[in-house]
Parts: structure tokens; C-alpha cells; sequence
């Protein structure tokens, strides 16, 4: 078994302290609540964090890959360039939360609150974002292709460079609050 220590990134106050066969174990032994933890790198894929309390984390690089973050609070956390790859964030508090060049391709972000999020790279091919809070995201350079966007809210939103498919672009506009009427926007 290895020894874990989970510290608060700004205080460098022991939030965790264990021994345990992964890093996976001592985050579902201490029920999540790692708020303004440094996970920086950590290897969660598949964790069960639903619920769970990360406001202010450090999850740099983070593999969290298929982890179940449904209702999680994020908000605020650094999930600089994070692999969230099919990550169940239904209804996930990520209000302010840096999540530049992250992946999070075919992400579940139904009725997530993403407002004033950093957005900008992000690969967020084919994600849920219906009903979505997008209010002031960053979304520059993202790649939006297949997201569905039904019902997002992207009011004062930045997508400046985004990539999006030909399809999606009434859609898109309509979430902007833009209205299109008999518009062909194939061309």
C-alpha cells in the first residue's frame, strides 16, 4: 500500500492522510470533500465523485476520464487541460472554473453551470451542453463539432475562432439569441 496526503494548495494544510492501494480509494474513503485540494495530475479515471466538494481544486492535468462528477461543485477549479473524456458533469457547479484546453469530448454537461468558465481550446466535441449555462464563457478556439448546444444560454459568451459544423450553426444562434429566419446556412 502506498501513503497519500492530500494538501490544501494554499495553505499547505494536510486535508487527507492515508494509506491505500490508489488515489482513486483515498477520494471515495474521504467522501470527496477536497476543496481547494492540489490534485494536480491525479489519476481519478472512473472515479465516483458525484457530489463531490472541489471548489478551488487543483486538478492540472487531471485524468479524469469516464469519472462520474454528476452535481459536483467545481467551481472555481483549475482543470487546466484535464481529460474529462465522457465525464458524467449533469448539473456540475463549474462557475468560474479554468478549463482551458481541456478534453472534454462526448461530456455529459446537461444543465451544468458554466458561467464565466475558461473555455478556451477546449475540445468539446460532441458534449451534452443542453440547458447549459454558458453566460460569459470563454469558448475561443474550442471545438464545439456535434456539441449539442438545445437550450444553452450563451448570452455574452466569447467564440472567437471556435469550431463548429455547418448544422449546428442555427442552433448556435439561436442559443446566442439570435433569431434566423429562412436563412440557408449550408453556404
Amino acid at each position: 500500500m502506498k501513503k497519500y496526503t492530500i494538501k490544501n494548495r494554499y495553505t499547505d494544510k494536510i486535508i487527507a492522510e492515508m494509506e491505500a492501494e490508489s488515489l482513486k480509494e483515498v477520494v471515495v474513503k474521504n467522501k470527496a470533500n477536497l476543496q481547494e485540494a492540489d490534485l494536480c495530475g491525479a489519476n481519478l479515471q472512473g472515479a465516483n465523485l458525484q457530489g463531490a466538494k472541489l471548489q478551488g481544486a487543483d486538478l492540472l492535468e487531471a485524468n479524469l476520464w469516464g469519472a462520474n462528477l454528476q452535481g459536483a461543485n467545481l467551481q472555481g477549479a483549475n482543470l487546466w487541460e484535464a481529460n474529462l473524456l465522457e465525464a458524467n458533469l449533469l448539473e456540475a457547479n463549474l462557475w468560474g472554473a479554468d478549463l482551458q484546453g481541456a478534453n472534454l469530448q462526448g461530456a455529459d454537461l446537461l444543465e451544468a453551470d458554466l458561467c464565466g468558465a475558461n473555455l478556451w481550446g477546449a475540445n468539446l466535441q460532441g458534449a451534452k451542453l443542453c440547458k447549459a449555462n454558458l453566460q460569459g464563457a470563454k469558448l475561443c478556439k474550442a471545438n464545439l463539432q456535434g456539441a449539442n448546444l438545445q437550450e444553452a444560454d450563451l448570452w455574452g459568451a466569447n467564440l472567437w475562432g471556435a469550431k463548429i459544423k455547418t448544422t449546428q450553426a442555427k442552433n448556435l444562434l439561436n442559443a446566442m439569441g439570435i433569431i434566423v429566419e429562412n436563412q440557408n446556412l449550408t453556404k
